[in-house]
C-alpha cells in the first residue's frame, strides 16, 4: 500500500482531511493535479507585487478555520467593518453600528437606503444569528430577493448595499442565491472580521501543508480515473490505499464520478499598479450607480504593505463573469476608474488580469450543511465543494470532518494497537 488513504486534491479541503488522517496515526497521501497545494486559493508574485487569484477574503469568525488555522501565524490584516459605496457622483461609507457604534450619526443619514430600512438591518442581524449552523441551514429557503423583500427592504437599499456587497460575494449579479447561503454570509460579516494574511491568501494552504509529514503530498500528479482500491493517474501510475477520499473542486469531482458538472459563476480581477492608493484606508469599495462594469475595488496594499513594493500601490478591480475580451473590458474598467478617482488612473499599470470562469458553484437552492462525511463506497469518500456548500469554513469543516470519520472506519476494519506517526 502506497498510504493507508489517498486524499484527491490539495484544496482547503484535501490538505484538512489530510491532516486529521496524519493526527488520528494513518498515513495520508495527497495527490494534486497542479504543481502548487491551494486549489483555488493561490497567490502569484510580480514584480515585487502579491496577486491573489481574484478576490479572496478570510472571514475570521468561521467556526472551522478559527479552529484549525493559526491567526497570529498568517498576520491577519482586517478590512474596515462596511464599505465605501459610489452612489451617484460620491462615494459614502456604509458601516456595521454593532462593531463601530460611533458612526451610528453618519449611518442614520446615509443615502444607502432610509431610516425604515436601516432599522430592518436590526432585525435581520437578530434573524442571521439565531440558532446554530444545522438550524440555519434547515430554514425554508428562498431566493435572497424575496427573503430581503419579505423582511421589508425597499428596492433602494436592494440596489445600493445589498446587490454590490453581496452579489460580489457569489459573483452573482441579481443576487439570486439561497436565503440560507446568504445568512451563513451575513453571519460571518457580523460575527468576525473580513482580513487578509499579510502576505495573500496563498499563506493559508501553506500553511496547512507544511504540517504534513515529508512526502505525505504529490504536486504535478493528475487522477485519471478512481479505483476500488486507490488511483490511476494520467502518466499510468497506479497508487494504493485501503481508502480514497475526493476532495477536488466540484467539476473535477464531477468528471471523475462521471456526473454532471455543477453550475458555476466566474469573475473578471484585474490589478493595477499605482504611484499611490486612490483613497486611504482598509476599505472596500462598492459600485451602486447602477452603471459601468465595476462591482468592486480594494488596494490590498492600504491593508498590507507586503502587497506592494515600497513607494507604489497595489488597486484590484473586480467585475462580474468571465467571458469579456480583457483587453476591451480594461478600456471600460478604466473609463469608470477616471470618472471616479480622475486623471490619476491614466498612469496606472495593469499588471495581470485574472478570468475566473469557475469561480463558485451557484447556490441557488438545495443549499445544505454536511449531514455528517459523505461516503460513496465501500472504499470511497467525498469532502469539499461536491459535498458541502463552497467557503473556506465549509471547506476546512468538510475536509476535517471526513478525515475523522474514515480514519475511524479504518480502525475499526482493522483493530489493534494504533501505529504511531510524526504529528
Amino acid at each position: 500500500m502506497d498510504a493507508d488513504v489517498i486524499v484527491v486534491g490539495a484544496g482547503l479541503a484535501g490538505l484538512a482531511c489530510a491532516l486529521r488522517v496524519q493526527r488520528e496515526g494513518l498515513r495520508p497521501l495527497i495527490v494534486e493535479a497542479e504543481t502548487r497545494a491551494g486549489g483555488r486559493i493561490a497567490t502569484d508574485v510580480r514584480d515585487g507585487f502579491l496577486l491573489d487569484r481574484g478576490f479572496q477574503v478570510l472571514q475570521t469568525w468561521y467556526p472551522a478555520a478559527a479552529r484549525l488555522l493559526d491567526y497570529a501565524a498568517l498576520d491577519l490584516r482586517p478590512f474596515y467593518p462596511g464599505a465605501l459605496v459610489r452612489i451617484g457622483e460620491d462615494f459614502h461609507r456604509v458601516s456595521d453600528i454593532w462593531r463601530r457604534p460611533a458612526q451610528l450619526p453618519e449611518m442614520l443619514v446615509s443615502p444607502v437606503g432610509s431610516l425604515a430600512d436601516k432599522l430592518k438591518l436590526w432585525r435581520l442581524r437578530r434573524r442571521a444569528l439565531l440558532g446554530d449552523l444545522t438550524d440555519l441551514y434547515n430554514r425554508p429557503e428562498q431566493p435572497t430577493p424575496a427573503l430581503l423583500a419579505g423582511l421589508g427592504f425597499s428596492e433602494r437599499i436592494q440596489a445600493r448595499f445589498f446587490r454590490p456587497f453581496f452579489a460580489g460575494v457569489f459573483f452573482e449579479p441579481e443576487l439570486n442565491v439561497s436565503s440560507r447561503a446568504f445568512e451563513f454570509v451575513f453571519r460571518a460579516f457580523a460575527l468576525g472580521d473580513t482580513a487578509l494574511p499579510a502576505r495573500g491568501m496563498e499563506q493559508i494552504p501553506l500553511q496547512l501543508a507544511s504540517r504534513l509529514a515529508p512526502a505525505r503530498l504529490r504536486l504535478g500528479q493528475r487522477v485519471e480515473r478512481l479505483e476500488d482500491d486507490g488511483v490511476h493517474l494520467a502518466d499510468g501510475t497506479r497508487l494504493r490505499a485501503r481508502a480514497t477520499v475526493l476532495a477536488t473542486d466540484g467539476t473535477a469531482a464531477a468528471a471523475l464520478l462521471g456526473r454532471e458538472a455543477p453550475d458555476t459563476r466566474g469573475t473578471t480581477c484585474f490589478y493595477f499598479a499605482a504611484p499611490e492608493a486612490p483613497f486611504e484606508g482598509p476599505y472596500l469599495v462598492l459600485n451602486a450607480t447602477g452603471g459601468g462594469p465595476i462591482n468592486s475595488l480594494l488596494c490590498p496594499s492600504n491593508l498590507s504593505a507586503h502587497y506592494a513594493p515600497a513607494g507604489q500601490a497595489l488597486v484590484c478591480v473586480n467585475v462580474f463573469g468571465a467571458r469579456h475580451n480583457p483587453d476591451a473590458l480594461e478600456t471600460a474598467v478604466r473609463r469608470q476608474l477616471r470618472e471616479w478617482y480622475g486623471a490619476q488612473v491614466e498612469v496606472w499599470e495593469r499588471l495581470a488580469v485574472y478570468r475566473l470562469p469557475a469561480a463558485l458553484p451557484l447556490q441557488a437552492s438545495g443549499v445544505t450543511a454536511p449531514r455528517g462525511a459523505l461516503r460513496a463506497g465501500e472504499q470511497l469518500w467525498i469532502c469539499g465543494e461536491a459535498a458541502a456548500p463552497p467557503s473556506i469554513h465549509w471547506a476546512l469543516a468538510s475536509g476535517d470532518d471526513t478525515g475523522t470519520a474514515v480514519s475511524r472506519a479504518l480502525r475499526a476494519d482493522s483493530p489493534g494497537p494504533r501505529p504511531h506517526t510524526a504529528a
